[in-house]
């Protein structure tokens, strides 16, 4: 009977690759309204079993969605100066992300996302021993105009601009409302101009929307849970756990 389901839903994935979805799609809920990082698990995840465009067209899907709950919850929270500031250097970095996409396969599309997770895990893990020092850094255009760049351009390749965000945003010693509901805005405001442009490279297809759509219960309940789960399970030890996970998953799309 299982199996007679399983056939009729909208696209032609095996079992493995739906359970696979259905983990990512709760994970997509974490992460967008209480554990901002974890997307960075959900990227080598993707693509180590689906082909490497498509799995950011089914990835992005559910990031778009999970971005629209995550304003509902922390709009008021914005500091649209900070949003500012990135988007034009971010909008540049998602136009280069686009030619260098197009004019590669699948093939060298995986390591490349490979690469980019490991490069964000020790941007991650470089912010976690110089957390005290981040009340030097200059607030400056050009660091902005940097970060910004680096957040499109990571985004519009693989969805992992992320721990680039928490980083710039960590520098400007934002609070913790105030930090969510800007990094909300910004990865709502990118990821929707994203969608027709992943579209028009045949990243998004009708059968990868119809696929997402059947995740959205997920999605939601991910969201809702990581209010909860985040108050019961201590942050620390959660992160590293996420963090080797997700570079194993990263190091085998390299190979």
């Amino acid at each position: 009977m299982f199996s007679n389901y399983v056939n009729l839903l909208p696209h032609d994935y095996s079992l493995t690759q739906w359970v696979v979805l259905c983990i990512c799609a709760v994970c997509v809920g974490l992460n967008k309204t209480a554990m901002p990082g974890m997307g960075v698990v959900v990227v080598p995840l993707m693509a180590s079993f689906f082909p490497a465009g498509s799995s950011t067209g089914l990835l992005l899907i559910m990031l778009a969605t999970g971005d629209l709950m995550a304003v509902g919850f922390y709009h008021r929270h914005a500091k649209w100066k900070y949003i500012l500031r990135l988007l034009l250097a971010a909008l540049a970095g998602m136009a280069v992300g686009t030619v260098v996409v197009r004019r590669i396969s699948d093939a060298q599309l995986a390591p490349i996302i490979g690469v980019i997770v490991l490069v964000m895990l020790a941007a991650n893990y470089l912010r976690g021993i110089m957390r005290q020092d981040y009340s030097r850094l200059p607030h400056h255009v050009l660091f902005a105009a940097v970060m910004g760049f680096l957040a499109g351009l990571t985004t519009q390749l693989a969805n992992a601009a992320g721990p680039i965000m928490v980083i710039y945003l960590l520098a400007m010693n934002l609070p913790k409302f105030e930090f969510i509901g800007t990094s909300a805005w910004f990865f709502l405001i990118v990821n929707w101009i994203k969608v027709p442009i992943f579209m028009s490279e045949g990243r998004i297809t009708a059968g990868a929307i119809a696929s997402d759509a059947i995740m959205l219960p997920l999605i939601v309940a991910g969201a809702v849970a990581g209010l909860f789960i985040l108050k019961k399970v201590p942050q620390k030890w959660f992160n590293i756990a996420m963090q080797i996970f997700a570079a194993t998953a990263a190091i085998k799309l390299l190979f």
